[in-house]
């Protein structure tokens, strides 16, 4: 009979441990979640700020663009300047 008592005593420690063992997973499922939520939100934070930072970029690039078209002109004009002021002299 002193052997019955120590399995039901066992059974109940198994029992117990994979409760404990249930209820560790759970916490740890829990955890790994709202760690990934975490991360995804500075993925997220990242991606705003990169988009941004792109969208300045481009505004950058048109401006000098049209600097550049601006520029391009004033030398064409004052080309076509010394162009007539050679002729002149010539």
């Amino acid at each position: 009979m002193a052997d019955a008592g120590g399995s039901g005593r066992l059974d109940l420690a198994i029992r117990r441990l994979e409760r404990a063992v249930a209820q560790l997973d759970n916490r740890l499922s829990r955890r790994v979640a709202e760690a990934g939520a975490e991360v995804g939100g500075l993925f997220d934070l990242d991606r705003a700020r990169l988009a941004q930072d792109l969208d300045a970029s481009r505004a950058r690039e048109r401006a000098l663009e049209a600097a550049a078209t601006e520029a391009r002109a004033a030398v064409d004009a004052a080309m076509a300047e010394v162009r007539r002021a050679m002729a002149e002299r010539a």
